[in-house]
């Protein structure tokens, strides 16, 4: 019956530029991940050293945050570098893959260390990566910070 179905009704061959719907990705999930992770390594630094449980307990909360966040960023990296951009993007930016892996690198850095280099490092990755895909979209959306 659902042969005789098929056979009444055929589909209509479709095709799908990325893994997902499109307009499914944006980086801008990365980039409030990383600001997050950029506020938590400032509230570190400013913090100095705890004295007290009550400060620990604090700073070890930043942390937990800090390497979440880092980590959130580097997943919605990773998902649009191995799902969204293709060979065709990889044509117009050849350094797209460095481009992806020194990002994931600085959210690694991010996640073992508190340095505001590196988080502003990665910060800059993401924006970096913000203009590409927004240009393979053949539109210049601003990158904004808070």
């Amino acid at each position: 019956m659902l042969r005789k179905l098929a056979l009444a009704l055929p589909a209509q061959t479709v095709s799908a530029h990325c893994d997902g719907p499109c307009g499914v990705y944006d980086p801008a999930s990365a980039r409030i991940a990383g600001e997050a992770a950029l506020s938590m390594t400032k509230k570190l630094l400013d913090a100095g050293p705890a004295t007290s449980v009550e400060e620990a307990n604090t700073q070890s909360r930043y942390i937990a945050i800090k390497e979440e966040q880092a980590h959130i960023a580097k997943t919605e990296l990773l998902v649009l570098w191995t799902d969204y951009f293709k060979p065709p993007h990889l044509e117009a930016y050849p350094d797209l893959h460095t481009t992806f892996w020194n990002a994931a690198k600085a959210c690694s850095e991010v996640k073992v260390r508190v340095s505001l280099e590196a988080a502003e490092a990665l910060m800059s990755a993401i924006e970096e990566i913000h203009g590409i895909f927004w240009a393979t979209k053949g539109r210049d959306v601003a990158y904004y910070t808070t």
